[in-house]
């Protein structure tokens, strides 16, 4: 099994946005290998760390980590199987109702990428799975082999925001009938087939990275719960308590921005009230006017934080 490795993205920014207080209770929704909670439990003295990921294999690794990190402070430590999108009652099983920051880092970590037998890479030939949670039933083997041709041209559209999404769903679907789409390298040269070569992205990304995003968005169901839990974090947090999001693609970007613009300004009035008389008001000052994207030094040292943006709000 591949070691489970992930560089934390963003990490200075991450804690410097945190805002971290010894005595604090601080949730990590996205536990990934421990990297950001290993440093978020240093910071601790009689504070709690919540991690939570649906990944078993992230939660051993991270428990290992924190235990050789900071061995004084696990006890402090509660790991949690579970979707942040599930925060609210997972928090409520604990006791836990008000904590003071929380950190997710949103997508598909690193050794998730690299573990050919997670079937997420389509560099690799491998079961076509994507599953974050393995105890999960759907993958995505059944979406390209059972849906119609037309939903998975819809999540291709909405979730890659790819081209040329009807004609990979057309040729996918013709595929199957021959034989099930078993395995990444398949789906690969069917999309492969579905794009003529002249109308390949400038930039020399991959022609099937638009639609592995959009199968492991849609096997996780990663877009549709996100505002909502946004939400319910932003009510847990006590007064000056921080939020920290860090997305890597547009549209998780945008739902973070969307959210917290909504929090922050959440009158329904019409604009010509001379006042307000909804009755709704903000929960959060948004601290980040643009996002934070990684500098040049982290870049050189992991590539694939080129796309991470953190968006960081505060409780009021």
């Amino acid at each position: 099994m591949t070691e489970f490795i992930h560089k934390s993205v963003l990490l200075n920014e991450c804690l410097e946005g945190l805002s971290i207080k010894p005595d604090g209770i601080y949730v990590d929704g996205t536990l990934g290998g421990g990297g950001h909670s290993s440093e978020i439990l240093k910071r601790l003295t009689t504070g709690r760390l919540i991690g939570i990921d649906r990944d078993t294999d992230a939660l051993r690794a991270a428990s290992e980590k924190l235990s050789r990190v900071c061995p004084d402070k696990v006890k402090n430590v509660t790991l949690i199987h579970g979707n942040f999108h599930d925060a609210k009652m997972l928090l409520n099983e604990i006791g836990v109702s008000k904590v003071d920051g929380v950190l997710l880092d949103l997508g598909v970590s690193s050794y998730q990428l690299d573990a050919r037998e997670r079937g997420f890479s389509y560099h690799d030939d491998a079961p076509l799975d994507m599953r974050m949670d393995v105890y999960q039933p759907f993958n995505a083997r059944n979406i390209v082999n059972e849906w119609d041709e037309k939903d998975i041209a819809r999540i291709l559209r909405d979730y890659g925001e790819e081209n040329w999404a009807v004609q990979i769903a057309r040729v996918i679907v013709d595929r199957r009938k021959l034989s099930p789409i078993e395995t990444t390298s398949q789906l690969v040269s069917i999309i492969d087939a579905a794009i003529p070569k002249k109308f390949r992205a400038k930039d020399n990304s991959h022609p099937a990275r638009r639609t592995f995003q959009a199968l492991r968005i849609a096997v996780n169901d990663e877009l549709e719960p996100l505002t909502p839990a946004i939400n319910d974090f932003v009510k847990m947090l006590n007064v000056e308590g921080r939020i920290c999001i860090i997305a890597f693609h547009s549209l998780e970007d945008r739902l973070v921005k969307n959210a917290y613009q909504t929090l922050q300004n959440p009158c329904t009035c019409p604009k010509h009230f001379p006042v307000c008389v909804c009755g709704k008001k903000p929960m959060i000052k948004i601290i980040t006017r643009k996002p934070i994207v990684s500098g040049e030094e982290e870049l050189k040292e992991n590539p694939r934080a080129r796309s991470a943006t953190l968006r960081i709000a505060e409780r009021i």
